[in-house]
This record gives structure tokens, sequence and C-alpha cells, in this order.
């Protein structure tokens, strides 16, 4: 298969090259979201192109280890005697000498993994390009990782990289009419019903929609993928979680555990771990969103328009959830090879097709005619029980400066969706603590179609079928 989606991203870098002279640039995401491919696509640009790597983390891994293959990437690469591993500089020095006047794209890959147990590697990688690679005016230099927390506060908030990087590429999940590509000539005739199934397993991750067999249904995809022994998802979770975060993969794993059933407070995730509300949690948390497996969403005051210190953190990776929710509970039969049974579609689908929803917020925008300028606060919603206000949960609530409030509803049903979804989301609303002299504008999601009687009550302003999305 080729090259699928990142017009953008690919443009956007074009545009970085031509500005010229040398350019040092970030990319991160989460891992298997084509990182590395797009920057092969891009370095097809260039009459060369070097791509070093760091060894993924494991028992016995140092940082001499991480020079030691540099150094035989070095000699694979150039076809040269593998130099002394002793240090960075010596390294560095080396290969700023193998690439000087050089037309040429360099890649640091996971990053993370190189540097990450070598308290000096930073400073020199700085002194590198100040020193080396910077003279080169047609060397385009991109450090890129998986661990986007390690990089944000290593690289991109240190003194010793300020005013050095020239761009922080942030790669998100395929738009949706990017991953509509990856059925291919059987796109036309498969439903949005069926594309969505699969993509609330996969989420917009490039690297799980290759697996996808557009021959196949989407319940076969999944079993393929999920509920067979070697199925790429199968060990995918535990590998990816180890790679990232090595030793400290199993308190990361128990948050996410915690949180498969829904979102839950910072101290609720506390007290399950059995531990004082900390920096330490925090800063777990913390590493787990910007690595894009969780959203922490903040509520607010609608009357004030002041957000609150309520908050709550929720897995927004739509592959991680289902791995751990139906997946991992099935794992020891799965790899002695039994056959598993495919759970319910409808037990599956809600918070899964949710949370893929809740990912494509600007496409939703777009659709309602938002200008993001004029947007407030936008997010899942929630409003705590007190002697004045019921508790209520909204799945998308976006208030906006014209005194307008859009209440969404996410519904995903093999069925068009029925007329008593008037009554829920009218209770919804009653239970909202509204500001005087707003407007309320509900909003229904779905996939599949709506009865008339919900067309001809007029009770939605917008009903929107996600469908169109993949066009």
């Amino acid at each position: 298969m080729g090259f699928l989606g990142r017009k953008k991203e690919l443009e956007l870098l074009h545009q970085i090259r031509e500005r010229r002279p040398s350019q040092l640039i970030v990319m991160r995401g989460r891992r298997r979201i084509g990182k590395s491919r797009l920057a092969e696509e891009f370095g097809k640009s260039f009459p060369s192109s070097y791509f070093f790597t760091g060894v993924a983390p494991q028992p016995g891994v140092t940082a001499h280890n991480q020079r030691e293959e540099f150094a035989k990437q070095l000699e694979a690469l150039f076809n040269i005697p593998a130099p002394k591993a002793d240090s960075w500089s010596d390294l560095f020095r080396v290969l700023a000498r193998l690439i000087e006047g050089k037309n040429a794209l360099l890649v640091f890959d996971e990053i993370t993994w190189m540097g990450g147990k070598d308290p000096l590697f930073l400073g020199v990688l700085k002194n590198a390009w100040d020193l080396e690679f910077k003279k080169n005016s047609d060397l385009f230099f991109i450090l890129s990782g998986s661990i986007s927390s390690w990089i944000e506060r290593n690289i991109l908030k240190s003194t010793g990289f300020l005013g050095r990087i020239s761009h922080d590429l942030v790669l998100r999940p395929l738009s949706l009419a990017c991953c509509n590509l990856f059925w291919g000539k059987y796109g036309d005739r498969i439903s949005a019903w069926e594309k969505f199934q699969v993509l609330a397993v996969t989420g917009g991750v490039p690297r799980y929609l290759e697996e996808v067999r557009p021959e196949l249904s989407a319940q076969e995809n999944i079993s393929k993928l999920c509920f067979c022994d070697g199925g790429l998802l199968v060990k995918e979770f535990d590998n990816i979680f180890s790679d990232l975060f090595a030793k400290k993969s199993v308190i990361y794993k128990k948050i996410m555990r915690f949180l498969v059933d829904g979102s839950k407070s910072l101290e609720e995730i506390c007290l399950f771990l059995k531990r004082k509300k900390s920096g330490v949690i925090s800063n777990y948390l913390d590493d787990l969103v910007t690595a894009g497996f969780l959203s922490r969403d903040y509520t607010w005051l609608l009357k004030t328009q002041t957000e609150s210190k309520l908050s709550r953190y929720r897995i927004s990776d739509n592959y991680s959830r289902f791995y751990l929710k139906h997946t991992e509970p099935k794992k020891m039969p799965i790899i002695s090879g039994a056959k598993i049974s495919f759970p319910s579609w409808d037990g599956i689908m809600g918070l899964q097709f949710e949370n893929l929803v809740l990912n494509y917020r600007p496409a939703i925008w777009g659709l309602l005619g938002i200008n993001p300028n004029e947007i407030i606060y936008e997010n899942p919603y929630f409003q705590r029980e007190t002697k004045n206000k019921n508790s209520c949960q909204i799945d998308y609530l976006i208030q906006l400066q014209h005194q307008a409030i859009y209440i969404v509803e996410i519904k995903f049903s093999k069925k068009e969706i029925e007329k008593s979804v008037i009554d829920e989301v009218s209770k919804k609303i009653r239970k909202i603590d509204l500001p005087k002299y707003y407007s309320v504008r509900p909003v229904l999601i779905h996939v599949n179609g709506v009865k008339e009687s919900v067309q001809k009550s007029s009770f939605f302003s917008h009903i929107i079928d996600f469908g169109s999305l993949l066009k």
C-alpha cells in the first residue's frame, strides 16, 4: 500500500525546508502514528537521507549500548569502520564530517531511547548543532520521538534548545477522509456503519489501518487483529508500554486499566492506587496525556464562563480502551490458540464511538458552522450534584461567545435512532444550570440514520451523519 494521508504535514515540511538555512525540528506522536513513514516520504525529495534510531528500552540496556548502536549505524550507512563509542561528542563529530556540505535529511528516530539514560546527551547534541550541523545550510534535522512528555520537558522547554527548534510537529490520528482510503476500491461498497466499527477499535492510527483487509467484514477484521494468536493488536499494548515506559510501565498500565469503564477524577485515581495526591501521580497522568493515551477533560461554570477545578481523565486512545476491555481478559486463551467468541457489537460500540467522535472535534465545528475563535469552552461536560443543582453529564458541550450552547448527543446504532432520544436529551437540558439569555441548540450525531419522527420534531438544531466525514 502506498503512502496515504499526511498531505498537510508533508506540505508543511516542504514549506519549512524552503526557509533555509539549516532547520532543526521536532516531530512527535504516539507509537504507530506514522512519524518514521512521514519522514521517509519527505526524505525522497533529498539527494541523501540518514536515519538513526535508539535501542528500545529493556533490562540491561545502558547509555553505552545506545552509543554502540549509533556507531554501528554509522558503519552501515557510510560504509566506514565503526568509530569508538566512548562519547556522543566524538560520534556526532564523525557524523557531521560525513554529511558536511550535503543536501541531506538527518533523522534521529526515537530520540528518547537514544538519550533518555544519558544526562550528557542533550547538552552534547545542542553543542553539536551549534558547532557542527548548523553550518550545513542544506541540512534538515528531525528529532523524532513517541514520549512527548520527555521531549517537551527536555527539548521544547529546555533553555539549551531555546530558539533552535524551527517547528514542533505533533502527528495526530489521520482524518476520517484519509482513513477511508484504506478501504481502497471497496470503499464505495462498504457502509459507514461497518467502517466505523473498525475505526472505533483502531482509531485513525495508520499502522493499524494497514492491516485492514477490505474484503473481510468489520467483525472478521477485528477478530483477526485482536482475538487471534499472532494478530498485530494482541500484544501491541504491552509492547508499546514497555517500549515507552520501561520499568514504570506497570504503574501506567494500572492507571489505564482503572479508567477502562469510564472517566475518573485525580482523587479517585489516587484512591485506587492507594497513593496520596501528589506531583508524582500527576506526572504519570501528564505522561499518558502527552503520549496520546489519555485526555484530561475539564468542566466549567456555564454562568460565569470560568474553568472549574473539577476534571476527569479518560482513555482517549480507541485501541487501548478496546484492548483493555475486550482483548486482555481473554489474552491467555487467545495465545493458546482457543477460538474466541466475538463480543456483542452493541456492548462495545457506545463508548468506543463516542471516543472516536471526540477525537475529531474540529470536524464537528465545521459541520456546525462554528468559528473556533468564538468558542469559550468545549469538552465532555459534567455537573456535580449540590443542594441547588442536579448531577448531569453531556457527551459533548460547546459554549460560544454569542450566548449559544450546543449540547451534543452521540449515538451509534445499527438501527435508525428512535424518537426516545428526544426525551433523553430533554432531561439532560433540564438538569443543566444554564445562564440566562443563552440559546440551547441540541445536536444529534449518528451513523445509521434517524427515524422520520425525529426529523419532523425539529427538536435538534442539527442532525449530523458522522459518515459524511469519510467522504
